[in-house]
């Protein structure tokens, strides 16, 4: 399966450090394992790693990260 970052992806992961990022990235590479939910009213997914939330859409063998923020923050989800 091939996965696709988008910029405020990528932004994102290289302001965290490298532990950080890496189990980010590693739970991004397990897909679909882990604590993943159908966004409602949406085509997104929510994957929860930690105190992060990662949106991501899935289309044949592609996933597509499009944002990973903060928990808190609940602008992500809209």
């Amino acid at each position: 399966m091939d996965i696709e970052y988008s910029k405020d992806a990528v932004k994102f992961l290289n302001r965290q450090n490298k532990i950080t990022c890496n189990r980010v990235v590693t739970a991004i590479n397990k897909l679909p394992k882990g604590d993943v939910v159908k966004l409602q009213g949406k085509e997104d997914y929510r994957l929860r790693v930690g105190d992060f939330r990662i949106i991501f859409c899935k289309d044949d063998n592609i996933l597509y990260i499009k944002k990973i923020d903060n928990r808190g923050d609940r602008k992500s989800t809209r």
